[in-house]
């Protein structure tokens, strides 16, 4: 359920888009996004830092869109999101001493201190794998592409999520047994 309720703005963005165009779509993505934060907020009582981050990129990107009428905005906003949350992992990491994935995760997950350690920086290049790769298909291909590359482009973090699933799951085994 979760995971549907993420994907459903990418999802209603590209049926949008396909149906009336890249403006149009933004206005879609701008408000199932609100809709989204609302029942996410329903459900938990409160938004995450990336919840709140990413509305805000939302919003701010796609205004920009719609009142100056210029699609780069709303196809850069992914690379700016990815760029940010590199960025924040990154300073939080190497330059405060601080692990956010912990802070945020460790709750749930008991792992040890180099586990989240590698998993932060997995994070970091991730996210800058996806804000360069974004910025690629941003910058040199047609909007009809970047759209279509938006919706198949699920496959990358798909795939890193089930890629730390599995690296996770390892290392919580080997606490289980341990303790």
């Amino acid at each position: 359920m979760k995971l549907l309720l993420d994907f459903l703005p990418i999802l209603l963005f590209f049926v949008a888009y396909k149906l009336q165009g890249i403006y149009a779509a933004t206005g879609v993505l701008m408000a199932a996004t609100c809709v989204q934060m609302a029942i996410v907020y329903a459900i938990d009582k409160k938004l995450t830092t990336m919840h709140k981050a990413t509305l805000a990129l939302i919003l701010i990107f796609g205004t920009l869109t719609l009142t100056l009428q210029d699609e780069r905005f709303i196809k850069w906003k992914p690379t700016v999101l990815y760029a940010a949350m590199a960025l924040a992992l990154a300073v939080a990491l190497w330059g405060w001493r601080k692990n956010f994935l912990r802070i945020m995760l460790g709750s749930q997950l008991a792992l040890p201190d180099a586990v989240w350690h590698r998993l932060t920086v997995a994070w970091v290049l991730y996210c800058l794998f996806m804000a360069a790769l974004n910025g690629y298909v941003a910058a040199y291909w047609s909007t009809d592409a970047w759209a279509d590359f938006k919706l198949w482009g699920y496959v990358f973090p798909v795939a890193f999520i089930i890629g730390q699933g599995i690296y996770v799951a390892r290392h919580l085994q080997d606490s289980e047994g341990s303790a």
